[in-house]
């Protein structure tokens, strides 16, 4: 089936339910099959998508229920990704994401990897005394999706949370920019329009918040998440800049929900994950791997009264309709 469990070897679940996700996807297993095999040993030991792919071959030839992605973990080592430490999935994704981008040595490799994951945005800052209005494209690997509004109240869904972070934010009073045509500083209109949406799209739910005291609280309230995801009928015409042909393309299907079981100081990630070849889905829970139901995932929708359950945390998805 493909469904091999990682062994823990030192408290690395955030790191077995990341590389789950990676090697689970099709698309970038077939990006990762043509690198560039280092020439010596000591190179290919430092080498995080070589090491990647040794794991993924030994995933798919043995027989066994799990391997052990020691050597893998070794070579993170090395930059500074260490064992027996709490990582943060959305911080841990990015690392991972930028090494292995930084030592693909083909430039049409590291192209398609871009590609691949790139979410592509032009963000708008309007001087609301004068017509004076500044646009700058920029890119980001994860859509950060804050769970809370302005006001700290709860956002209901998926849906709320995307609109929320597409709508435009006033900045007055101390928060005021400076504007060149007007000379001096005024309330401003700042957005973000959506440029490119890639065939892996990833989402951090932002649960995590701080409080007064400075202590990083875990948000566990209910969001519920769709398996299907149309972005034409979430945003508006105003929050894309995007032609007509790239819009065609924005419906997604849920792929993967990387979540998070536990505090915000410790805890326990795994995966759910749905086999492009099989259409199942599969929780892996480090070594242990199971074949799991649509409502199975949906309990990671969160519980406001269960602050150490288990919430999704980011989420996967992945495009029906490839252009």
């Amino acid at each position: 089936t493909g469904a091999i469990g990682l062994y823990n070897v030192g408290q690395s679940c955030c790191l077995n339910s990341l590389l789950q996700v990676f090697l689970m996807n099709i698309h970038f297993t077939g990006i990762l099959r043509r690198i560039t095999v280092p020439l010596c040993a000591a190179q290919k030991k430092k080498n995080v998508p070589y090491q990647m792919l040794l794991l993924l071959e030994e995933m798919q030839c043995g027989k066994r229920k799990a391997v052990s992605p020691i050597d893998l973990a070794c070579c993170l080592s090395v930059y500074r990704v260490k064992l027996f430490v709490q990582y943060d999935a959305a911080q841990l994704f990015l690392t991972l994401w930028n090494l292995i981008k930084k030592q693909m040595k083909k430039p049409e490799l590291v192209e398609e990897l871009s590609y691949l994951y790139t979410i592509c945005v032009q963000e708008h800052l309007a001087c609301q005394k004068c017509s004076f209005e500044t646009k700058r494209n920029s890119s980001m690997l994860t859509l950060p999706l804050s769970v809370l509004d302005s006001n700290s109240h709860m956002l209901k869904t998926l849906e709320d949370c995307l609109q929320y972070f597409f709508h435009p934010e006033e900045l007055s009073d101390h928060n005021m920019c400076f504007c060149e045509q007007c000379g001096r500083k005024t309330p401003f209109l700042q957005s973000m329009k959506l440029v490119r949406l890639p065939q892996t799209l990833t989402i951090h739910l932002k649960r995590f918040c701080f409080e007064k005291s400075a202590y990083i609280h875990k948000l566990s309230h209910y969001l519920p998440f769709p398996q299907d995801l149309d972005f034409n009928a979430v945003l508006t015409e105003d929050q894309c800049q995007a032609a007509e042909n790239e819009k065609a393309a924005w419906q997604y299907e849920l792929f993967a929900v990387v979540a998070h079981s536990g505090s915000s100081s410790c805890g326990h990630y795994c995966a759910y994950i749905r086999s492009l070849t099989e259409c199942k889905w599969y929780c892996f829970n480090d070594s242990e791997v199971c074949q799991v139901l649509w409502d199975d995932v949906k309990r990671t929708y969160g519980h406001s009264n269960l602050h150490w359950g288990e919430t999704a945390y980011l989420l996967v998805y992945m495009k029906k309709h490839p252009q």
